[in-house]
């Protein structure tokens, strides 16, 4: 892959790829925008295995939701309910974001089942997809996706 392919490429997904880690950042947005820089770093220095056969978007998300992870086990923090709540009243919250009890909800699931569900929910990825992406069986996404439903409605009272 040419590096002008590859720009392209980034160009075409880039807004969904910092969608997808600002949600998994809890509406973090300087969170989201370091791990995001660091997934296109990561994607660039390994482009040539790609395979141009599968989704970009796909292949991106994988290496962003890697990083993710490696980033959230290197910091060790470990976020709870009332830590949300004070971030949603800082700076640090993303404003613009219209579901902000949401975000809040979703930063108390551990990373796994939180990346599950914005996968599903708010990416449209199948269960089988999703397996791929995150190197998990689909009988683990599906227990993943239960719990994090479950959480979700737990903390949000639905």
């Amino acid at each position: 892959m040419t590096r002008d392919q590859f720009t392209a490429l980034v160009q075409r997904e880039q807004g969904a790829l910092r969608g997808f880690l600002l949600a998994l950042c809890g509406g973090n947005r300087e969170e989201a925008d370091d791990i995001a820089q660091d997934t296109l770093v990561k994607a660039y220095l390994s482009s040539s295995g790609y395979q141009e056969q599968g989704k970009f978007r796909s292949w991106i998300f994988k290496i962003a939701h890697n990083t993710f992870l490696n980033h959230k086990a290197s910091t060790k923090i470990s976020e709870d309910i009332d830590t949300a709540r004070g971030v949603m009243g800082t700076a640090e919250a993303d404003s613009a974001f219209e579901h902000q009890g949401l975000y809040m909800a979703l930063s108390t699931l551990p990373a796994k089942e939180r990346s599950s569900i914005v996968m599903f929910y708010m990416n449209g990825y199948s269960i089988k997809e999703i397996a791929s992406i995150t190197d998990s069986s689909e009988d683990a996404v599906k227990k993943q996706l239960s719990r994090g439903r479950d959480k979700l409605k737990e903390k949000l009272k639905i």
